[in-house]
């Protein structure tokens, strides 16, 4: 019999050796790819998306001759006079700047947006006071021509495309020069309204996030209360029997029912069956409150899996404490118990509200899409009651749709969603730590 030292490792402990190096090398490999595709996914979202953000104008003075005003608006196609009063200006613009162009009129206002008369004529209706005066105007410049700006619409496809051509983006090289046509930041993306497919370039997210934030102060005000006072009940009161037991499977159960099911739900209950019933304007397929609770009912079962799980990590020496000191239950409860598992409740409260931000496909069942061009609500009734629509619906609709412009504004509404989450997250691990007690 050989003898061997203690510290010469054998065959099977070198063996084992290897077999842990590469089990570490496989979880290596495993995080390694798992960044690499985080870092592609945020590189696509933030490459696609970060152009909508910015917008090509173009900066010219307009002057507003009243003759001319009182005869677009004596005219019955006032658009088209507010386009020539455009072009006169334009052609005005370039002459100053040096640039010769014998481009018609109706290829020159290519260049612009088909929104820019509607937005000079409503300047005019809303300041009569400027008339007669020349004044600055931005225009949006039109989506292909905002594509040429930032790289998304290239020269070689002019000769085949209908909607620019090569003599239009020889004159935008010259305007870009001159100062005339600039890309900035565009905060109409943010807080403005959505617009028709034929004005992509004109298209915002504020209704969007405007009707998120509607249903999440419902998904808030609902499933939050609802959540944390259905689990103090069963989880510190209720008597451990069958009945109990059924509760908490179907609890667990509806935690995993595709949210597509919720929206089936609430199409039935709230719209189908409640609608009719109340005859209430809260109560249709379009407005914050319905969709907000549609949300709950999707979020309940996360709120109340979470505020329960935080209650039982509780030590039952708190509660013995409390009762032989002589609280009662429900001072022990809410004296002890509750500030203890705060941390927790906060935080899958708040994931709960994060994942409800993000649905989509139980609101698009509810027909939750507000009409194109549709302004922001003008009272609190109508944040909640009116036509509304929410983020990942916008998105959605955006992303269905044929022109590109609406494609790059459909990733800039996803980076915005993504501020939002990445917020909530943030404030749950804050809130988190800040209200965590130790014992």
């Amino acid at each position: 019999m050989t003898q061997t030292s203690l510290f010469t490792a054998d065959a099977r402990t070198t063996k084992r050796n290897r077999a842990e190096k590469r089990f570490k090398a496989y979880g290596l490999t495993a995080i390694s790819i798992g960044v690499f595709m985080l870092v592609y996914l945020l590189y696509t979202i933030l490459s696609s998306g970060l152009g909508a953000f910015f917008q090509t104008r173009v900066t010219m003075d307009i002057p507003l001759v009243q003759e001319e005003i009182i005869k677009a608006e004596k005219g019955l196609l006032k658009t088209k006079a507010y386009k020539k009063i455009i072009a006169n200006a334009l052609y005005a613009e370039l002459a100053e700047a040096g640039i010769e162009t014998t481009m018609k009129e109706k290829e020159l206002l290519g260049i612009i947006s088909g929104r820019a008369p509607a937005e000079l004529r409503s300047f005019v209706q809303e300041n009569p006071d400027q008339i007669g005066t020349t004044v600055e105007f931005k225009l949006l410049a039109g989506s292909f021509i905002d594509g040429y700006m930032k790289g998304r619409v290239v020269r070689e496809n002019a000769e085949r495309s209908k909607n620019y051509s090569i003599a239009q983006l020889d004159l935008v090289d010259q305007m870009q020069k001159a100062g005339i046509l600039k890309k900035g930041f565009n905060l109409a993306f943010i807080t403005g309204n959505d617009a028709s497919e034929s004005s992509p370039e004109a298209a915002g997210f504020g209704p969007a996030i405007l009707g998120s934030l509607a249903m999440m102060i419902v998904v808030a005000g609902c499933a939050v209360t609802l959540g944390v006072a259905a689990s103090i009940f069963l989880e510190e009161f209720a008597p451990q029997n069958r009945f109990t037991d059924i509760i908490e499977v179907n609890i667990s159960n509806l935690a995993a029912v595709p949210s597509i099911v919720f929206g089936i739900l609430g199409l039935s209950v709230f719209i189908n069956y409640l609608g009719p019933i109340s005859g209430d304007d809260w109560i249709k397929n379009n407005s914050a409150f319905v969709g907000g609770m549609v949300l709950t009912l999707m979020t309940l079962p996360t709120v109340i899996i979470a505020t329960r799980a935080s209650l039982k990590a509780v030590p039952p020496s708190i509660r013995d404490a409390a009762l032989g000191l002589g609280a009662s239950k429900l001072q022990t409860v809410f004296h002890h118990v509750l500030p203890l598992a705060a941390p927790g409740i906060l935080t899958g409260s708040i994931i709960g509200l994060a994942q409800a931000l993000g649905e989509s496909a139980p609101l698009l069942l509810i027909g939750l899409v507000l009409a194109q061009g549709a302004s922001a609500p003008d009272s609190i009734a109508e944040f909640f009651a009116g036509p509304n629509t929410a983020m990942p619906a916008q998105i959605y609709q955006w992303s269905t749709r044929a022109d590109p412009a609406f494609y790059e504004r459909a990733w800039g509404g996803i980076i915005i969603l993504l501020v939002f989450l990445l917020t909530m997250n943030i404030l749950a691990v804050i809130l988190r730590r800040r209200f965590e007690r130790r014992w």
